[in-house]
């Protein structure tokens, strides 16, 4: 009776064993055994007798559904887990296990290594049987300290039978040590009240400015004081404790309060992850920032500021069209960006002929006869979706009339979350030290990187840079090997922004639609006036 009340005790109960979580998922009573169940799933079937008398053994107190928190996620492990000698300890088992299979150490005669096979694993003379109880015997032969080093002191006939199954990856993550990648044991001072005042505290600093985390640790000593008067203060978790668990529950917590507040409200509406792109012109990234060289508007001019606008495709990193304005841009600026986006470049003076039309599929003399003038080397497409960020020329009404007309869709960056855009913003870094540092009148990326006078050293007129840029894009960008924004289809093959692009054209195709010339009244500024009968009519003043 004592035992069979044992059993209805321990179904569902969470016990530790050495430091690991265990929970008791089924119990078979007429056998006097009982199944447990770690954090990964990994089950055991234990008697009663064994876990009674564990010298480790600690009952666990029950969690409420609602004050437990949630499972974390863990990634299962991969041979990029293991270090460069343990991944070739593994390699040298499963060369013994694989051996013992097939005869050959690499598991297959067409990769048999000279003097293979060997006498006693020759599949033509002897048996799978065989083999492994004559590996079993070689490894048991084998120098203690060699055997050791390779962990092969139990490899046991039982043992290759088990591996006999896998094969590849799966058979080096078997031979490989569990214990070198072994999963971490829990806090033991971490109790259900600490718990819930941990989470307590979380949930207080949502709303706060951004606390130490000595302030963290006392918010919970008063929590649990207030909470819990009996709690002994001794077994609080010290602040070094705190700090773990709080950052294996919630992260490291590196990001400021403000964007971190934005970031979970845009999780809880739903918007999340990052946008996988399938073909040129399906995403559109445009933005704008102040060039970081001083120019002329005219040869004797003073020294002005000019911003510059990119749009950047997406799949691509291409750069299918810019603008260069003095001042700030406005909503007509990026406009007429778009327009250019869909119309081809027409070749400008001092372009050779590296920097004509290349692509395959579409010749140059039919794009000429389409436009009407040689093409330069640089995409076109009408854009799908554009996103920008939150400025007021992109959150003009006018330039949202002129999307519609063109036809994409509009994607604003999430407020206070650079990583939308991170592409663009990592562009305007690439010109700046790929091309702008090299010019005179740079002012630098920071106002203490500045120069002693750019504005005496500025040469270029706005024409003059206008036209450099076009052709550093042409020339240089839409050629220039890919590093990190290499495509995940062509693994170890060197593409430029032209590749890819010709690459997509030879795929999907390419649709050759041009805008009618009347398109480009459809996306200018529009304004609704009455005609005067003697004064005609009156726009913005004029």
């Amino acid at each position: 009776m004592a035992a069979r009340g044992f059993l209805e005790i321990a179904r569902g109960r969470r016990v530790a064993l050495n430091g690991v979580e265990w929970t008791v998922e089924d119990v078979q009573g007429q056998r006097g055994r009982l199944v447990l169940v770690d954090g990964d799933g990994l089950a055991e079937t234990r008697s009663f007798r064994w876990l009674i008398n564990h010298a480790d053994l600690r009952l666990l107190p029950t969690v409420e559904a609602s004050r437990r928190p949630p499972a974390v996620s863990r990634q299962p492990r991969t041979l990029a887990d293991l270090t460069g000698d343990q991944l070739e300890r593994a390699r040298l088992r499963a060369a013994h296990v694989l051996e013992a299979e097939t005869g050959f150490r690499e598991g297959h005669p067409a990769r048999a290594l000279p003097g293979e096979p060997r006498p006693a694993y020759d599949p033509d003379r002897t048996t799978l049987t065989q083999r492994r109880h004559a590996k079993a015997a070689e490894t048991k032969a084998m120098p203690r300290p060699e055997a050791v080093r390779l962990g092969l002191q139990h490899l046991s006939y039982r043992t290759l039978e088990r591996l006999s199954g896998l094969s590849g990856d799966s058979l080096l993550l078997a031979c490989a040590d569990g214990r070198w990648t072994r999963r971490r044991s829990g806090h033991r001072s971490i109790t259900e009240e600490v718990r819930e005042a941990i989470f307590a505290v979380k949930a207080e600093c949502g709303e706060r400015a951004r606390l130490s985390l000595a302030a963290r640790h006392r918010l919970m000593h008063q929590y649990i004081r207030e909470r819990f008067p009996t709690f002994p203060t001794e077994k609080i978790p010290s602040r070094w404790t705190f700090a773990a668990v709080w950052e294996e529950w919630f992260g490291p917590g590196g990001a400021r309060p403000r964007y971190g507040r934005t970031a979970e409200a845009a999780a809880e509406a739903g918007v999340s992850g990052r946008m996988v792109v399938h073909r040129p012109g399906q995403v559109l990234v445009l933005d704008s920032t102040p060039m970081p060289v001083k120019l002329r508007e005219t040869v004797f001019g003073d020294a002005v500021t000019a911003t510059l606008t990119l749009a950047l495709d997406l799949y691509t990193h291409g750069l299918p069209a810019f603008r260069l304005t003095l001042q700030s841009d406005t909503s007509v600026d990026v406009a007429m960006l778009l327009r250019d986006v869909m119309l081809p470049l027409p070749m400008r003076e001092g372009w050779d002929e590296d920097m004509e039309w290349p692509y395959a599929g579409v010749p140059a003399d039919v794009i000429a006869e389409f436009t009407g003038h040689r093409v330069a080397a640089l995409p076109f497409f009408a854009p799908e979706t554009v996103t920008t960020d939150h400025g007021g020329p992109y959150k003009n009404h006018d330039l949202v009339e002129a999307e519609r007309e063109i036809g994409c869709r509009i994607l604003p960056a999430r407020v206070l979350r650079q990583t939308d855009k991170f592409a663009v913003e990592r562009q305007f870094l690439t010109i700046q030290t790929m091309l702008f540092e090299h010019l005179l009148g740079f002012t630098g990326g920071d106002v203490a990187d500045r120069g002693v006078d750019p504005e005496r050293d500025a040469s270029l007129t706005l024409a003059q840079a206008e036209h450099l840029i076009a052709t550093w894009i042409v020339q240089i960008w839409q050629n220039h090997k890919l590093g990190e924004y290499a495509p995940s289809w062509a693994p170890g093959e060197d593409h430029s922004p032209n590749t890819i692009f010709a690459a997509a054209m030879e795929q999907g195709g390419f649709d050759l639609d041009f805008p009618e010339p009347s398109f480009y009244y459809k996306v200018l500024r529009k304004h609704h006036v009455k005609i005067h009968p003697r004064r005609g009519v009156k726009i913005l003043g004029l």
